[in-house]
This record gives structure tokens, C-alpha cells and sequence, in this order.
């Protein structure tokens, strides 16, 4: 608090009249008229002292002079003026060479007041002793004044160290915030887009074959269903870490469907057999033992191969072969969907379609990014589509 109310602008100037004030009032005992007023311009020069403090600093060295000169030998209003200023140029100057600078011309001027060797006032009465005295003392006041801009800049470091630390918090913050709101983004893209073109295709499809075969219109109702509830659950899993936490507590029943699943690579034939349910001709190939692999990778795999077949089915349509290849090796996971377009030729379909105005390809590679993986995907030459993937192995611990 003591140090918050030093560094108010009104305190410093409160500080610069009091000192002013003294400077005047010391003048005001002499006599002489003009000690008066030279005192007064004292006084007025060293309220702007912080503002100007080499322009001050000559003003008073001047009026010291003069006064010298009209006195015949110096005063203490002067001398405290002198210093003062000396003390203003050290603390306040930006440059170290001002500080040597009336350091030196201030001892300069009191060998050369206090020696008599200036060609006018009276005679001086003071000894070498005297001289050594009033040189250490301004010495003694220049060496203060040295400490008192060593501690100011140390606090301005310090300050501004504590500024810069404090923007780079708000901007981790800001990028935590942003990765965060990409990461539920992916995740909403995923849960939403897939689970829907499934649903939409097996509408499509049960609507077609209602009067016509109902045993198959039911087995797509039944799909839907199923895709629905799943995504159901995602969204509530979601939504309640996006609220902080999976307890209810409180006295509330938790609920049971929202915990029922956890989504994982167990799921993979569950995504593979709807896609085929909504007319996609899939093959899966796993190599290797998936066994040790953390969750959030498992889930990174599971997404990659869910939204590569959504844009199979949004932009090959029913019909489409699709082949999913799997390895788990020691230290790298490698995905591969490939796609023959159900015949249409890979330049049929633009790049920025097959990723669903940005958001499908976008987000399967922030995801593979994340995890400090490879992604590739792109036209095949002739028909289809492909997508390729490296993941590298971290144990779960």
C-alpha cells in the first residue's frame, strides 16, 4: 500500500513544491533583495526538476553563480538547490553519461567556489580540510542519488517483467480457450455428422423399400434408432464434461445412459457394420494387438475411421467399396480408408466437398497433429478417395 501511494503523480509533485518551499523560505532570511529573488528562481526551477532535469540543472547552477557573484561567496538555499538538481539529472536522466557528468562538474565547482579561483567575489576563509568536507559531501549525495536510479530501474524491471509474465498468462489462456473450443468442435463435427448421414441414408432407404420389403424398412428404422441413442450419449458425454465433471452429486440420480458407454476402439465394428447397414461395402483388416493403447489415441483412431466413412457415404454414396486397414505395431498406429468412389473419378468431387465445407479433413488432422502424428488424404488416381494416418504408440500409464 506504502508503495502504491509513493508512485501518485500528486505525491511527487507534493514532494517537488515542499522542496521548492524550503529553497524560498531559506532565501527569504537574507537581506538583500535579490536574494529573494534569485531564491524564488530557485524555487520555480526545481518544481520542474523530474520533468527537465538537465535544463533544471543549468538554471540553477547559473542563478547558484549569480548569486555567487552578487553575494561575494555561496549560500545555503544555493547549495541545497545545486544538490537537489544534481540528485534530479542522476535519478531521472536516461543516459548514464548526464549522471558522470554533474557529478564531476558539481565537485569541479565547489574546488573552484571554495578554492578562490574564480577571478571575482571576496576572498575565501576555507581550508583544504573544508574543501575535502564539501566535496565528500556532494559525493556522498551523487552516490545516494546513484542508488535511488539503481532501485527505480530495478522496480521498473521488475514491473515490467510482472506485465509481460501477466499478458503471456492471458495469452496461454486464450490459446488453452481456443484449443479447448477446437477440441469440442471436432468432437461435436463427429458425433453430429456421422451419427446424421447414417440416419439420413437409412431414412432415405427404409422410405424406398416401406411398401416393398418391411422386413428391411424395420432393420433401418432399427438402425436409426441405434445411431440415435449412441448419439445421444455422446452428446450427453460431452456436454457434461463441457459442465465440469461426470458426478451429479447433490441428491440427484445419476444418469445411467449417459454413463453406459465409453467410446473406444470396442465400437469400431459397431461404426463399420452401420455403414454397411446404409449400403457401404466395407472391409476391415486389423493387424497387431491394439492392447496398452491410451484412450484418447483409441478415440483418435475410432474418430479418423468414423468421419472417413461419413464422407464416403456423403460424397460416394451408397454402393461404394471401402477398405479399412488397421496396424498396431511396437511404437506407431497406421490407418488407412481407401475408397473406390463408387466409379466416379476422384476429380469429380472437389477436395473441399469431400471434407464438408472444411470442417471433416480439418478436424481428423488437428486430431492426428495433437497426438504428434502424420495425416495425408486425398484423390486416388482414377476413382475414389483415400486417407492415410500415423499415430505413435504411447503406453498408458
Amino acid at each position: 500500500m506504502l508503495r502504491r501511494l509513493l508512485v501518485l503523480p500528486w505525491v511527487h509533485t507534493a514532494y517537488d513544491v515542499a522542496i521548492a518551499v524550503l529553497v524560498a523560505y531559506m532565501a527569504a532570511d537574507y537581506d538583500e533583495g535579490y536574494d529573494r529573488f534569485v531564491g524564488l528562481a530557485l524555487a520555480l526551477a526545481l518544481v520542474f526538476r523530474r520533468r527537465r532535469p538537465l535544463t533544471v540543472m543549468g538554471l540553477v547552477s547559473g542563478l547558484a553563480l549569480v548569486q555567487y557573484v552578487l553575494m561575494s561567496g555561496t549560500t545555503p538555499y544555493a547549495v541545497v538547490a545545486v544538490l537537489v538538481a544534481m540528485v534530479s539529472v542522476v535519478t531521472h536522466t536516461r543516459t548514464m553519461w548526464h549522471a558522470y557528468m554533474v557529478g564531476a562538474g558539481v565537485l569541479l565547482g565547489v574546488v573552484v567556489t571554495y578554492g578562490g579561483l574564480l577571478p571575482f567575489g571576496g576572498p575565501t576563509t576555507e581550508t583544504f580540510a573544508d574543501i575535502v568536507a564539501f566535496g565528500g559531501v556532494c559525493a556522498a549525495v551523487w552516490l545516494t542519488a546513484m542508488v535511488l536510479r539503481t532501485r527505480r530501474l530495478y522496480v521498473a524491471t521488475l514491473e515490467d517483467r510482472a506485465a509481460t509474465a501477466e499478458r503471456e498468462r492471458e495469452h496461454l489462456v486464450q490459446l488453452a480457450a481456443a484449443e479447448e473450443r477446437a477440441e469440442i468442435a471436432r468432437e461435436l463435427h463427429d458425433v453430429v455428422a456421422h451419427s446424421l448421414a447414417v440416419m439420413i441414408l437409412q431414412a432415405d432407404g427404409a422410405g424406398y423399400v416401406l411398401k416393398t420389403d418391411p422386413d428391411k424398412a424395420g432393420s433401418a428404422l432399427q438402425a436409426i434408432g441405434d445411431t440415435g441413442r449412441d448419439a445421444l450419449a455422446d452428446m450427453h458425454r460431452i456436454v457434461r464434461v463441457l459442465r465440469g465433471g461426470r458426478a451429479s452429486g447433490q441428491g440427484e440420480a445419476p444418469d445411467a445412459g449417459a454413463d453406459r458407454r465409453r467410446v473406444s476402439l470396442d465400437d469400431l465394428e459397431t461404426v463399420v457394420e452401420r455403414a454397411r447397414t446404409a449400403g457401404l461395402n466395407v472391409t476391415l483388416a486389423v493387424e497387431g494387438e491394439q492392447d496398452g493403447l491410451p484412450t484418447a489415441d483409441e478415440l483418435t483412431v475410432l474418430r479418423i475411421v468414423q468421419e472417413s466413412l461419413t464422407n464416403v457415404l456423403r460424397h460416394a454414396g451408397p454402393g461404394a467399396d471401402v477398405a479399412i486397414t488397421l496396424r498396431f505395431d511396437k511404437d506407431v498406429v497406421q490407418i488407412g480408408v481407401v475408397d473406390d468412389g463408387a466409379g466416379k473419378l476422384a476429380g469429380s468431387v472437389p477436395a473441399s466437398e469431400r471434407s464438408s465445407g472444411g470442417n471433416g479433413l480439418v478436424g481428423m488432422r488437428e486430431r492426428v497433429e495433437v497426438s504428434g502424428g502424420s495425416f495425408t488424404a486425398g484423390p486416388r488416381l482414377g476413382t475414389g478417395w483415400q486417407v492415410a494416418a500415423e499415430l505413435p504408440v504411447r503406453t498408458r500409464g
